[in-house]
């Protein structure tokens, strides 16, 4: 375990050093490193590798936590089930399958949401049937196989000529593609019953130890591992390790951070806003089902708004209370109207999408838009 933390601290550091961005060359292995690290925290839209590092170390932090019991644990991992390391391994692997299969399209400098496979298909699969090595290898190679093409399909042919936020083509990608791969998984001789795996793991004290009142405390350390949901850690930990690795990128060099824009504090802020207003609003459906969508704007709906309307507040405020409104039970109702053998994440992306389809454009129209 010091070995992995010494070996992502040292590739947090060295994200931070300049370098060209990766443009497909699969010689250039450095920028291609460099690439899957950013790719790490892009569904935050911060895309930069010193946060993609740190967010593994933090996931890390609260798996050890987790396994040894501690009072500091935070929430328990990929979806509460604990099998943390085979689901960020799958979705490792398969983001890096994604750059090999698909990196030829950000030739000439181009953007591709080829991130996709990080946070849909390959992480879902493994934690609907469970770790193994079938699974596995079967998630991540049908994560980088499915996600990214409809991904980019959607934004090059949807979204760009309707002037739609590309996180609306890619989410809804994520959506399609995790269809298509639960439809066929189940068909695959290889793969077991979707959810089996849970009768026969060992049960751990930690699994048990969220706490009972939801009172303050809960609720900002929820709103804080709501920014690492979309990547199915869902830890404080893990949370807090982005942060400070976007932090650091910040100080050092911030224009490597949300695609040169400048607006990094701007979607930090605006994704705390929507995070603690949704966890408020909906605490009581956290205390009745044990979770409860509400990061779904934070990787979405407001940082799509930040940049569209180049960091106004107006705008901003609004997508952030009106997706902490709107965004959790969209969600919570696409999910539960899914067929058995899904992973209800396919409602939550495609929430992300049709929320962020129908708020930002109208948002144009509020004071302070340019």
């Amino acid at each position: 375990m010091t070995a992995a933390f010494v070996v992502l601290a040292s590739a947090a550091a060295w994200a931070l050093t300049a370098g060209p961005s990766w443009e497909g060359d699969y010689s250039d292995l450095p920028g291609l490193a460099r690439w899957v690290l950013a790719a790490i925290s892009e569904p935050q839209f911060y895309a930069v590798g010193s946060a993609g590092a740190l967010l593994l170390a933090g996931g890390l932090i609260g798996h050890i936590a987790h396994r040894r019991g501690w009072y500091l644990q935070g929430f328990v991992q990929a979806c509460g089930t604990g099998i943390w390391p085979s689901v960020a391994g799958a979705a490792l692997l398969s983001v890096v399958l994604s750059a090999l299969f698909w990196g030829a399209t950000l030739a000439g400098g181009s953007w591709q949401p080829l991130f996709v496979p990080l946070v849909s298909v390959a992480p879902a699969v493994v934690a609907l049937y469970g770790p193994g090595w079938r699974v596995f290898f079967t998630a991540a190679v049908s994560g980088a196989l499915l996600a990214p093409p409809a991904a980019i399909g959607l934004v090059t042919w949807v979204c760009r000529p309707l002037g739609l936020p590309p996180v609306v083509g890619a989410t809804a990608g994520m959506a399609l593609a995790a269809a298509a791969a639960f439809l066929i998984c189940p068909r695959l001789p290889w793969m077991p019953e979707p959810w089996g795996w849970r009768s026969l793991a060992p049960a751990t004290p930690a699994l048990s130890r969220q706490p009972a009142q939801q009172g303050p405390v809960w609720v900002l350390r929820r709103a804080l591992a709501d920014l690492s949901e979309a990547q199915f850690f869902g830890n404080e930990w893990a949370s807090a390790a982005l942060i400070v690795g976007a932090l650091l990128a910040y100080v050092t060099a911030p224009e490597s951070l949300v695609y040169g824009s400048g607006l990094f504090v701007t979607i930090l802020i605006g994704q705390f806003m929507t995070a603690l207003a949704g966890v408020i609003v909906w605490r009581q459906r956290w205390l009745t089902a044990g979770f409860y969508p509400t990061f779904v704007p934070v990787v979405s709906l407001v940082p799509a708004a930040v940049l569209t309307y180049n960091g106004a507040l107006v705008p901003t405020v609004v997508a952030a209370l009106a997706g902490a409104l709107v965004a959790p039970p969209t969600a919570a109702a696409i999910s539960g109207r899914l067929p058995a053998g899904f992973h209800p994440f396919v409602g939550n992306v495609a929430a992300m999408s049709i929320c962020t389809a129908l708020i930002v454009p109208p948002l144009s129209v509020l004071p302070g838009v340019q």
